[in-house]
């Protein structure tokens, strides 16, 4: 379903098909329960049961900022703007009851599971064309995958068990269940559901134009290989199920590399050969995320919100002449184009600008070029500043990086995966990569991508500690807004395109506490306070 149709289903599918639905976590009614006398009978029910599964798609708690708040605990970034809820995740003294675009993301996937559950419920029993009740439990066993993938993470581990699983079999008088032991198991169910699923979707080229945004095969294959790598920080043995898939996607040879680092970040390459999945979104709804990044109010021309913005730390991670950096950071002096202005020199013309940092990321300002650009490409709606730019979960450069992540980790080469994305960003290729080589690439590859976390990068690498205690840096503000040549000279460090004078530097974010509990957050305080089961995670 391309964009407007993925988007559009949603209102008529959900009220009519699921308004039993409880919006609280525990609070729903038995699976397979119908909302009529009559649904689970025909095509149309099942397809609207189907189309229902895309119901988080356009929501703020998920597509918006929601767990970008935890990727802004990380050293790629501070907030932009004050906002308490986000200063206490960010120095790590959260307690599970913090901000709503946080706390809604478990809810709201946990209904997804249970969506998912009726689906693969009912659909075999169900007397449908046999193709479309394959393509039905393809999806549930796809979006329950997710869903899993989605909150696991973030929540579970080997120390306090993983996130409670749910299945159409479990009794209602059972859904306050648990959690499992640990956290694998939640890996072993998503692994297993990806699997399910990869049988029963097709690869995207076989889907009709119209169903773009559908699960399809290599997606299936993609989320595997991430849980896998997940996975290994606890049971080393997963590298090489992340090896065998991400092999899988290389060797089908449906994905590629786009030529260009920043044209990925367009709206033609939303489905483009790099595509493995997204957040489906136009200038009508979906995802807030490339409006939620930029300048705070956008100079008076779009309000944007200015929430997520770069630290100098990463910026002095990107090597001289990498393409990415330009594409991912604007620093003062960098010409932009924003809602017709095509000579906006950032931090210059005009001077003031609302990052702390001093900086910006600018890696989804495409949509927001053109000088009719709101109303056709960006929503005339600033409070919902949604685009035609679909921000990408997974994409094929991550799979390159995740094979070679599995090579070097078992000791083997992985240079021919990381040269792949070195030389498609301008960089020369690497002989013998090393971690440091694969850590470094990751991290100027994905910065401000939702799905190849860097927070959660650094916590599997066992790096947190210390990178996740350290102050964070930001330029000084200054005065005259023309000598932007004395903000940095040339001087390439091992991955630092420039060396920035001293009377240059601001610490922007004071260092913190981080304790190895801090590896994953607090189970939200609504959810807790709605089970007689679940336990908190250690130290909150």
């Amino acid at each position: 379903m391309k964009l407007k149709v993925i988007l559009s289903i949603l209102i008529t599918a959900i009220v009519l098909t699921f308004s039993a639905c409880s919006s609280d976590f525990l609070q729903y009614t038995a699976y397979g329960t119908p909302t009529s006398d009559q649904f689970w009978k025909t095509s149309s029910d099942l397809q609207s049961a189907v189309d229902g599964l895309y119901f988080w798609t356009g929501m703020e708690p998920t597509t918006g900022r929601g767990f970008m708040w935890y990727e802004n605990a990380s050293d790629n970034m501070i907030t932009g703007r004050d906002k308490a809820g986000a200063a206490i995740l960010k120095n790590f003294t959260e307690t599970g009851n913090t901000d709503r675009d946080v706390t809604g993301e478990w809810p709201n996937f946990y209904q997804l599971i249970h969506r998912c559950n009726d689906v693969l419920l009912n659909a075999p029993k169900m007397n449908v064309p046999a193709a479309q009740k394959t393509e039905a439990m393809g999806e549930g066993y796809f979006f329950r995958g997710f869903a899993y993938l989605w909150l696991a993470p973030w929540y579970g581990d080997i120390v306090s068990g993983g996130i409670p699983i749910m299945l159409p079999t479990t009794p209602v008088d059972s859904i306050d269940m648990p959690r499992p032991s640990s956290v694998l198991k939640n890996y072993a169910m998503i692994i297993s559901d990806f699997q399910k699923a990869a049988a029963m979707v097709p690869y995207l080229q076989d889907r009709a134009v119209t169903d773009y945004g559908r699960p399809h095969k290599t997606a299936c294959w993609g989320f595997i290989a991430r849980a896998a790598l997940y996975a290994a920080q606890y049971d080393p043995t997963y590298f090489t199920v992340c090896s065998n898939y991400c092999d899988s996607i290389i060797n089908s040879n449906r994905n590629s590399l786009v030529a260009k680092y920043s044209d990925f970040f367009t709206p033609a390459q939303n489905y483009g050969p790099e595509y493995l999945w997204n957040f489906p979104s136009n200038q009508l709804e979906g995802s807030e995320l490339p409006g939620v990044m930029f300048e705070n109010g956008g100079w008076g021309k779009y309000n944007t919100w200015g929430y997520y913005q770069p630290t100098l730390e990463l910026y002095n991670e990107f090597e001289q002449g990498d393409s990415r950096r330009s594409a991912t950071i604007a620093m003062p002096g960098d010409v932009l184009s924003f809602i017709g202005t095509n000579n906006i020199v950032y931090a210059v013309n005009p001077l003031s600008v609302s990052s702390p940092s001093i900086m910006a990321c600018s890696k989804y300002l495409a949509p927001f070029a053109g000088a009719d650009c709101v109303g056709k490409s960006v929503n005339t709606n600033g409070d919902f500043p949604t685009t035609t730019l679909c921000p990408p979960v997974l994409r094929y450069a991550d799979i390159l990086l995740m094979k070679a992540e599995a090579m070097i980790w078992t000791g083997q080469n992985g240079d021919t995966w990381l040269n792949q994305v070195r030389n498609r960003a301008g960089l020369a290729s690497k002989t013998g990569a090393t971690k440091a080589d694969l850590k470094h690439e990751r991290r100027c590859e994905f910065a401000f991508e939702p799905g190849p976390w860097r927070y959660l990068d650094v916590v599997r690498w066992g790096d947190a500690s210390t990178l996740l205690s350290a102050p964070l840096h930001g330029l000084m503000r200054r005065a005259d807004g023309v000598t932007i040549a004395n903000w940095k000279v040339a001087s390439p460090g091992t991955y630092s395109g420039y060396k920035l004078n001293p009377d240059s530097v601001n610490v922007v974010w004071a260092a913190r506490t981080y304790n190895s509990y801090n590896d994953v957050f607090a189970i939200p305080y609504g959810v807790m306070q709605l089970s007689k089961t679940l336990v908190q995670n250690h130290g909150y």
